[in-house]
This record gives C-alpha cells, structure tokens and sequence, in this order.
C-alpha cells in the first residue's frame, strides 16, 4: 500500500512539474513570434507568413517552354511545310566591321549580324499579350533553322564569349527571328593591273547548302535596306557603297539555289604608296642625273654615284614584289618602277659612253701627233683615267684657199682684185659616220645632251603615266 502510494505521489509531482515547463517554454515561443512579427512589420511594412516561401518565377509557368512550342510532337528535322511550296526566309544582314584585307591571299575578313526571318507554324504558341519569347543557342539545336552558309568562304565561326552570339525570337503566331554574330573570311579575285591606282569589287555570298530553289526561298528581308553597316575605317582603302543583289546559281547534280549577294566596292589610297615607293622612286631618277654635271674626268665620282643609284632602285622593286602576289601580268607599280630603274641604268651607260669616247678621241690625237712630247700620259691616266683636254696642244684649222677655174661657161666673171674669204668652207649635209666621228671627238656634248634629254624623257613618261592610272 504504501509503494502505490509513492508511486502516485511521484506521478503527480512529474504532472505538475512538467506542466510549470511547458507553460514556460509556450510563453517563450509565444514572445518569439511576438518579436519576429513586430520585427518584420518594422522592415517589410507588412506581415510575413513564414510558412509560405517566395516561388521562383520560372516556376509559376505551368508549362515550360518546350512543351509551349510543342517540340515534342513534331519532326523539326523536315523543313517548314514540307511537301508544299518553298518557304520563303528573309534575310537581314549588319555588317559590323571589315577587319583586313589581303593582297597575298586574295581575301577579306568581315564581321556581321545575319539575321534570318521565317514562319514555322508549329512553333505558335497562345499568348494573352500577343508577347514573343526570346531564347538562346540552348533551344535553336531542337528546331528547323535554315542552313544558309557562306559562298567560297574559307574560314568562318559563330562568336562564342561569354555565350555563343545566338538569338532565336518566337512570336504568338510562328514568326521566327533568328541572328547570329559571325566573322567570315571569303575570297575576293582581285585584279592587280592598275594597282596601286586601283579599285576592287568584293562581294560576301551566301546561299541554302541543303534546300534548292524548290524547298527554300533566299530573300532580302526590306530590299537594298536590308543591308546596313557602321562607320567603317580602313588603313588602305576607301568603302565607295555597299550594295545588297540576288541572283541564282545552278549545280548539275542538285539543281538551282537562290544566292545573295552583298557587294562592296573598295578604292586604295595612294598616300601611303607615294610616299613609300613613288616619291623615293623619282629621287633616285633625279639623284642619277647629278653625274651629268660632275666632270667626265672624275671616274670614281661618277661610277660610284651610278651604282649606288641603281642598287636603290633593286632594293625599292624588291620590296614591292615582296608585298604582292605572284602575279603573271604586269602592274602599273611594275611599269613605273622598271621604267624609273631603266633611267637611272641609261645614266650610267651613258657616262660610260662619255669615257668611252673620251678615251678615242685622246688615242686619235695621240696618233695624229696633236700631244706634245713633253705630255705624262701614264700620269694623267693614273689620276682619273683619261687624258686631260687643257694638256693638249690642238692645231687651229687651215685656211681654204680659193680653187682656179679657166672654163667661162662653168663660172662667172670674177673679178681678179676680189679675193674669197680666208676660212670660208662649203656646208654639206653629214653622214651618219661622220655624225658619230663629230660626237667622238666633241664627247663633252653627250652630258649636255643629257641634261636637257633625260629631264624632259622623264617629265613625258610622268604624265603619260598619271593621266593613264590616276
């Protein structure tokens, strides 16, 4: 009797005791809400119901977006409307920036937005607000996209920093927009006759790779204005206008394709030419024109000026075939630099003409006995290689006296008191030996020829050039 007793006692004590706890640990719970909910009212201007949490707007969708377009119940590897009338896609195109342009290879670099406009009604999708969507590359892999690529192109790629440059926009009723950030190299047949007074026409093509004329119609979306373009700055060349055409272009074994065609036209600055080839060109004609006035005397003087004029001019051609292509025609750059070196190659072969001369002149008057005695040959020849004019002694001519006739029928009556003049000669027209033998023994008159021959020469092929290429 007395355990059931303590026992009882000792239930009634633990009741009791764990009745006092739990008031006290309810209370507290209680003031905690009571603080939190102040709390929040203080910061939130309003009450906070924390067991709801805040939902992602992603999920508030109740379907995504997939099964929005209805991905899943249609085959995206056929074309639009299959079996049906070719799809027409329109074509927008930005060009961005033409980033080089290589003679060597023929090619240009460009950057540009490429921005194709289609229906595919199997993409509709029912919209309250008659709002388009708007995805990235992760979506464009699971639906029809046309395959336009890049004609006689040889390198090209979609940017892809931070994400790759893809944005495909679906609207309530299937329209599609779909653009691209591409850079493209493609090759331009350029024509290097006039250069560097040259103008190049370029075009970038592009065309359906899978989808003939029957499956896939190629359109300019807005006409010519579907091809815009920044402010474009070129080092070399001026951008006359762009021009957006379309043609068509046939395979034998697959049939026809709609082309687009985006024209450019491209026109060189000479600047940088004049001043790197032309302009030092013509200083060094000029400079080779100088050994006309130093004496045909001084040899080293003028066969040292002679070389060095025609190694610069090597030196010149060397550098400007280096930066072409190896072309089988002859360039206008080509024309005036061989022309320009034959001037300054006639400069020295022309003081060797003089020397030459020089020299004959001098073993004729040696034969004649015209040098005195006295005369050091081998030291005037050791000097500068030549005789020298002012050490010989040359005879003055002899005067002509008058020739006796007895015939009256063949000459008039003369009077014998009037004597002819002394020195008097009769003028005949030379021979063209007789010409050289004149120029021989005067070898002073070929540099005064060439001073007066060479500048003008020179001054008609300039104009004759510049009124032909410019």
């Amino acid at each position: 009797m007395k355990v059931d007793v303590l026992t009882c006692v000792a239930l009634a004590a633990a009741s009791l005791v764990a009745t006092v706890t739990g008031g006290r640990s309810s209370g507290r719970r209680k003031h905690k809400e009571i603080f939190l909910g102040e709390n929040s009212k203080f910061k939130f201007g309003g009450r906070i119901d924390y067991k709801l949490k805040k939902q992602d707007s992603t999920k508030t969708l109740l379907i995504k977006s997939e099964q929005l377009l209805r991905i899943e119940e249609h085959d995206f590897a056929m074309r639009p409307g299959f079996g049906g009338a070719a799809i027409p896609v329109g074509i927008d195109v930005q060009v961005e920036s033409i980033d080089s342009i290589s003679e060597v290879n023929m090619d240009f670099t460009m950057t540009l937005y490429l921005r194709h406009y289609w229906k595919d009604e199997r993409l509709a999708f029912p919209s309250r607000n008659n709002q388009s969507r708007t995805f990235d590359s992760r979506l464009v892999k699971k639906i029809w996209v046309p395959d336009v690529f890049f004609v006689h192109s040889k390198r090209s790629f979609i940017h892809d920093t931070t994400m790759e440059n893809i944005m495909l926009r679906v609207y309530p009723d299937g329209n599609i927009l779909y653009s691209v950030r591409v850079t493209v190299t493609a090759l331009c047949s350029m024509d290097f006759s006039s250069f560097p007074l040259d103008t190049q026409n370029c075009s970038l093509e592009l065309e359906s790779y899978a989808y003939n004329e029957n499956d896939l119609m190629l359109y300019w979306k807005n006409g010519n204005d579907s091809l815009r373009t920044d402010e474009i700055v070129l080092s070399q060349f001026f951008i006359e206008h762009f021009q957006a055409s379309s043609g068509l272009a046939f395979y034998s074994s697959t049939g026809w394709y709609n082309r687009l065609f985006i024209n450019f036209i491209l026109r060189r600055h000479i600047f940088f030419f004049m001043l790197q080839t032309y302009f030092p060109t013509m200083l060094m004609v000029v400079l080779s024109w100088v050994s006309f006035w130093i004496d045909r005397r001084a040899v080293p003087a003028r066969v040292s000026l002679g070389i060095t004029t025609v190694l610069t001019m090597s030196t010149i051609i060397t550098g400007v075939s280096s930066s072409m292509p190896q072309v089988s025609y002859v360039k206008a750059v080509d024309i005036y630099l061989w022309t320009s070196f034959l001037f300054v190659f006639l400069s020295v072969i022309e003081y060797a003409a003089v020397n030459y001369c020089t020299t004959l002149e001098e073993m004729r008057k040696m034969k004649r006995g015209k040098i005195p005695s006295t005369f050091n040959a081998s030291q005037a020849m050791a000097f500068d290689g030549c005789f020298h004019d002012n050490d010989m002694e040359l005879t003055p001519f002899s005067r002509v006296a008058p020739t006796p006739t007895s015939d009256p029928l063949t000459t008039p009556t003369q009077n014998p008191d009037i004597r002819p003049t002394e020195g008097t000669r009769l003028r005949r027209q030379r021979s063209v030996r007789e010409n050289v033998d004149l120029l021989v023994s005067n070898s002073y008159m070929i540099d005064s020829y060439s001073r007066l021959a060479f500048p003008l020469s020179y001054l008609l092929f300039n104009t004759i050039y510049w009124s032909l290429y410019s």
